[in-house]
């Protein structure tokens, strides 16, 4: 049995949070969202005076079954090209996490081509990608359940590292079609709404990946009171699965949760399905291109925190709203109050 239980945000401190955060010298709300984030961070925490620790990104990838039915522009190869870009230091998470001074690991789970070992490199396979769904279930619920557990394992040696914030990335060909499916079915939104071009489709290669999802849809025939794993095990990948697995032990652990685009935000659906709670532990760094993306921010009722018109996953949208967080924290513990700048408050 998978424990996913997550305790609720201790609130105690949610007074005497908002009156630090209003006592600083500057008029209430001046600092907009920053506010907001500090606010979480403390409660989060537990504490006047929160801090960010070892940061992480941990970028899973995997590869789908579903990508045989021609729904990706790049063939399925380039999911272990791409990992090996990542080992080598070379793509966009990479420059961004050696900005920032993140921690970076890549999780094999499930890619198809056989990878090196490398310090980088955690080896969590599966199999060699997912079935293809629309035949059958992408995998078993045995499967789901073990990646679930595969995950909360490497959170769990991360955090005894010390570490208390972690970002989610990605990587796999086809995962925004299994994105797509897990947000319209999690979210209750017709599939036209959440199928977008992914990397790169031109009109007619969306509308061929649409009927394909349609026809995997009437296949499968799940509702959105189904239980969750087997959502999950139906139409998600070995990275979706481990990367939930992995969100539900972080919250457990009251470790900050940085969640990437639109496949991060499908792991994050289904970890939410599973425990509601794991909400409050949890940041949205940015608003996808995928329009999937955006109804399932209105779905969980949230705003995230940069809209730059991105869609490349691996996590460079958690690594990049990384030091927003970093300027929230520091400006609830260094900003001088009105009383120690000797500043006059505004009349009342």
């Amino acid at each position: 049995m998978i424990d996913i239980n997550i305790r609720p945000c201790d609130n105690s401190l949610l007074e005497a949070l908002q009156h630090k955060i209003n006592s600083k010298t500057k008029p209430a709300g001046a600092l907009g969202m920053l506010e907001s984030i500090a606010l979480q961070v403390g409660l989060i925490q537990n504490t006047l005076t929160p801090a960010l620790l070892s940061p992480n990104m941990v970028v899973f990838a995997a590869d789908h079954g579903i990508a045989n039915e021609g729904v990706s522009a790049y063939p399925q190869e380039v999911t272990g090209q791409m990992v090996l870009n990542f080992l080598s230091g070379g793509a966009a998470i990479n420059v961004f996490c050696r900005q920032h001074g993140i921690e970076l690991a890549v999780v094999d789970a499930g890619v198809t081509s056989e990878l090196p070992a490398h310090p980088l490199l955690i080896d969590k396979k599966m199999g060699a990608g997912t079935d293809n769904f629309l035949f059958g279930p992408a995998m078993t619920q045995k499967q789901c359940e073990q990646a679930l557990m595969a995950g909360m394992k490497i959170v769990e040696e991360i955090a005894d590292k010390g570490c208390n914030i972690i970002g989610f990335g990605e990587m796999g060909i086809g995962n925004t079609s299994a994105a797509s499916m897990l947000t319209h079915i999690l979210c209750d939104i017709p599939l036209l709404h959440c199928v977008g071009k992914g990397t790169g489709l031109d009109d007619d290669q969306r509308r061929k990946k649409l009927s394909v999802l349609e026809q995997a849809s009437q296949f499968h025939r799940l509702t959105p009171d189904a239980d969750p794993i087997q959502v999950l095990s139906t139409f998600g990948g070995f990275e979706i699965a481990m990367m939930t697995g992995a969100m539900l032990k972080a919250a457990q652990k009251r470790i900050i949760i940085l969640v990437d685009g639109f496949i991060a935000s499908a792991a994050f659906l289904a970890a939410h399905a599973l425990q509601p709670t794991i909400l409050a532990y949890s940041f949205f760094t940015h608003l996808s291109e995928e329009q999937g993306h955006i109804k399932a921010m209105e779905f969980l009722r949230v705003r995230p925190i940069l809209q730059l018109n991105m869609r490349l996953g691996e996590g460079t949208g958690a690594a990049i709203a990384y030091p927003i967080i970093q300027s929230a924290v520091n400006f609830l513990n260094e900003m001088a109050s009105f009383e120690e700048a000797r500043v006059s408050t505004k009349f009342n």
